[in-house]
């Protein structure tokens, strides 16, 4: 039992493990996520609903988009984003390895009679011959990336792009990273049953890294048969680190605001924004 809690306690390494296939792969978590998106009260999983309105009315506006603009929405999730674009005529992909998601957007799609490709694989496989005048990675999934990671996808949506095409994403800054602490909780069936559908015990520890600027939420989940870690990273930025990975990964320009509904940007905010393009 001392060896089981000592390693429950243990602290990985900056990026160590990447666990995000079991996040979102697994039937009952996947479901869990899907409600989370689809409460438009919260920002949770999705924005709520009032951002997203305005959000996708602002990159409509700034990228003009319309029939003939082709955007990929990498971490597409049950649509919000793509359904939305897609609506203003635009040749909308959705890239997301959430099987319950991509079958709720499939289904918001053909209800609407929008013609949506939407594609279930992780993005970090996903490869296609097509360019894009647009690419969304929108809800701060870049930072759950490792830096080799994120240094690939920074390849991929360049060699995705067209000649002047934009790649928009968020992230969160370092004063979000400056607000935090470490922390512990436990409990039967923590997070309300989020993590399985029977009985368990489930131990959560967030670590903080402060040289990297790195932060994990390990959960250990305790079944009668089986025990689970999921880690969760999250990298937080200051805005010249943001703006230099994407001058290193080959981006020409790179433009910052306060959010992805374009509104100014500022220092003070726990997250922002990057327009870059190629």
């Amino acid at each position: 039992m001392f060896n089981a809690l000592k390693r429950i306690d243990s602290r990985p390494l900056p990026f160590e493990i990447y666990s995000s296939p079991d996040l979102w792969t697994d039937d009952h978590i996947s479901a869990q996520m899907l409600k989370y998106h689809l409460n438009h009260t919260v920002d949770a999983a999705s924005r709520n609903h009032e951002f997203i309105l305005k959000s996708t009315n602002w990159i409509t506006d700034h990228f003009n988009l319309g029939p003939g603009k082709k955007i990929a929405d990498f971490g597409c999730g049950p649509g919000l984003y793509a359904t939305a674009l897609a609506e203003t005529g635009a040749e909308v992909t959705g890239i997301d390895f959430s099987a319950s998601s991509i079958a709720y957007a499939r289904k918001v799609a053909e209800n609407r009679s929008l013609k949506i490709n939407y594609v279930t694989t992780d993005y970090l496989n996903y490869t296609t011959d097509k360019k894009f005048d647009l690419i969304l990675m929108i809800m701060c999934d870049f930072c759950v990336l490792s830096p080799k990671q994120r240094r690939s996808m920074l390849h991929k949506f360049h060699s995705m792009l067209n000649p002047g095409g934009c790649v928009l994403l968020d992230v969160f800054s370092i004063n979000a990273f400056t607000g935090l602490e470490e922390k512990q909780m436990f409990g039967k069936n923590l997070m309300d049953g989020f993590w399985s559908p029977g009985e368990y015990y489930g131990f959560m520890h967030r670590f903080k890294y402060h040289d990297e600027k790195v932060i994990v939420e390990k959960y250990t989940i305790v079944e009668e048969r089986r025990t689970r870690e999921i880690f969760n990273w999250f990298q937080y930025y200051h805005s010249e680190q943001l703006t230099e990975e994407f001058r290193l990964g080959g981006f020409s320009r790179s433009v910052l605001y306060a959010d992805v509904a374009g509104s100014l940007f500022q220092n003070e905010s726990n997250e922002f924004a990057v327009c870059a393009y190629k």
